[in-house]
C-alpha cells in the first residue's frame, strides 16, 4: 500500500547548501513523522522522485534549497504549480519543476498536490563541478525548525491533503503571503520577550 503522503529530500549533498534537504531527512530519524507518511531522501535522483510521485500518495513534500531573495536560513511553505508544458521533462537532475514536468510526462494519472519546504541558500557553488560539502551556518540553524515545521505539517495534511492554505498556519518568511504557509507557530507573549 501507497503512503497517502511523502516527505522527499531533494539535494545534492557535495554542493553546500543544496545539501539541506537530505540533511532534513537524515534530522527525522531522530524525530520521525507519523508512520503514515512514507519518508526518504533522494538526493539528485530526479527519476525515482517522479515515479514515487506517480505511486499514488495525495500529497508530496519536496524539502529542498531554494533562491526566493530571503535572509540565508529563512524558510518558506510554496505550493508548487502544476507543470504547464513550458518546463522540459529531465530525467537526469532534481530541479523539482523539472522532475514535475517529468512526471506528468510519464503517468497518466494527475500529479499529487506538491508543497516545496524551501530553506534559502548562504552558500551555492556556481557549478556541479565546484563540490563544497556542508551546510552553511545559517542553513545548518534551518535544520531543526524544518523538522519542527515538518512535525507541525504533516498531521495536518494527513488529515485534510487538500487543507486550504488558511489551515496552515502563516509563513514563517517575511514579505508577501504565498499560495502556502508553514503552520503557525504560537504568538510571542510578554513573557516570551
Amino acid at each position: 500500500m501507497t503512503a497517502p503522503l511523502l516527505v522527499a529530500g531533494v539535494g545534492n549533498i557535495f554542493l553546500a547548501d543544496d545539501a539541506f534537504g537530505p540533511e532534513v531527512i537524515r534530522a527525522l530519524e531522530q524525530r520521525p513523522l507519523p508512520p503514515e507518511a512514507r519518508v526518504h531522501d533522494y538526493g539528485i535522483r530526479g527519476l525515482d522522485l517522479a515515479y514515487d510521485l506517480l505511486g499514488g500518495c495525495a500529497t508530496a513534500v519536496l524539502v529542498d534549497a531554494a533562491r526566493r531573495g530571503l535572509r540565508p536560513g529563512t524558510l518558506s511553505l510554496i505550493e508548487a504549480e502544476p507543470p504547464d508544458g513550458t518546463v522540459p521533462p529531465e530525467a537526469h537532475g532534481m530541479d523539482p519543476a523539472k522532475v514535475l514536468a517529468l512526471a506528468t510526462h510519464l503517468g497518466e494519472e494527475p500529479l499529487p498536490r506538491v508543497l516545496v519546504l524551501a530553506c534559502e541558500p548562504e552558500v551555492l557553488p556556481a557549478g556541479d563541478e565546484d563540490i563544497m560539502p556542508g551546510l552553511g551556518a545559517a542553513v545548518r540553524a534551518a535544520v531543526e525548525p524544518a523538522v519542527t515545521a515538518l512535525h507541525a505539517l504533516v498531521p495536518l495534511l494527513l488529515a485534510d491533503p487538500a487543507a486550504p492554505a488558511a489551515a496552515l498556519g502563516r509563513s514563517m518568511e517575511i514579505g508577501p503571503a504565498h499560495p502556502a504557509a508553514l503552520p503557525a507557530r504560537a504568538p510571542a507573549t510578554a513573557e516570551d520577550r
